[in-house]
């Protein structure tokens, strides 16, 4: 497989070309990515009814949910009543498909019907570049195990990849110049921002490669923080949605809060809809 390796040319791209590259991102209108749901921000009441769960999910309007776990139920259960509530799957959060697990997960998440798989390194891989390298051996192995069952691989962030850095680069940049440029990427805003960043500027300069961005505010200090609705963290929620026109996918996700989640979950639908910056199921007027 041919990796595009990390070179010290791209290692050294300047704040001031990222900056430059939101105006291109933006050279047109675009037309509002479907919203979806990232099933972790329901993941207590999943594990108690997940069938009920993602017919209250489909009653919001979400167009799409991305799986998280099954909570017990076999795919192909999981497949039939995604399609008998009109729900589509944009991806589904799974280890990387590499050493040992590797088939059982491909044949379950191919089951489920899973185009996408996305999953993220830990923190400790981020602390060498060579420990960066070997996770993107690992997920570089993983997108060749994708591609024999037509899967793609995709690449979440956190805020380590962004915290820490090396020769004047982030590790994430590191990361993506290590990976196979057949990864897909999910950013997760957030944990951008909570890295130090500007997650408008980290989506514009990932151009078409980025294909689906994680929603969620708060007050991006930690992993620990608690989601409140848009609008009432730090996070930029028009700015970000609005910062590549390459996004496939407008995922909202609340790792936890102390709203009620699903009053939560319909104020997040009812902010991207309702101002024009996603499209859904259900009309907000």
């Amino acid at each position: 497989m041919a990796v595009r390796r990390f070179s010290r040319r791209s290692m050294l791209m300047s704040a001031a070309a990222l900056a430059a590259l939101p105006s291109v991102a933006q050279a047109s209108p675009r037309k509002p990515a479907p919203i979806a749901l990232q099933m972790w921000s329901l993941h207590e009441q999943a594990e108690q009814d997940l069938m009920g769960t993602l017919a209250r999910v489909a009653e919001i309007g979400f167009v799409a949910i991305e799986s998280y776990e099954l909570c017990g139920h076999s795919p192909k259960s999981v497949k039939s009543r995604l399609r008998e509530l009109g729900l589509g799957l944009c991806s589904s959060h799974a280890p990387f498909p590499s050493g040992a697990e590797a088939k059982a997960i491909l044949d379950q998440y191919a089951e489920l019907g899973a185009k996408t798989l996305v999953w993220s390194l830990e923190p400790e891989e981020f602390t060498s570049v060579d420990a960066i390298r070997r996770g993107a051996d690992r997920i570089n192995e993983a997108v060749a195990n994708a591609a024999a069952y037509g899967m793609r691989i995709g690449y979440h962030n956190h805020f380590a990849e962004f915290r820490n850095r090396f020769n004047g680069c982030s590790a994430y940049q590191i990361l993506l110049g290590e990976l196979d440029r057949s990864v897909v990427i999910e950013l997760d805003t957030y944990w951008a921002q909570a890295g130090g960043v500007d997650p408008k500027t980290v989506a514009a300069s990932l151009g078409k490669r980025l294909e689906y961005i994680h929603i969620k505010d708060g007050p991006a200090t930690g992993m620990d923080d608690y989601m409140v609705p848009y609008g009432q963290g730090v996070i930029d929620v028009d700015g970000v949605v609005q910062a590549n026109r390459a996004v496939r996918w407008n995922i909202v996700e609340m790792d936890r809060s102390h709203y009620e989640m699903y009053g939560l979950l319909r104020s997040c639908y009812d902010y991207l809809v309702g101002r024009g910056l996603a499209t859904g199921k259900r009309p907000v007027s």
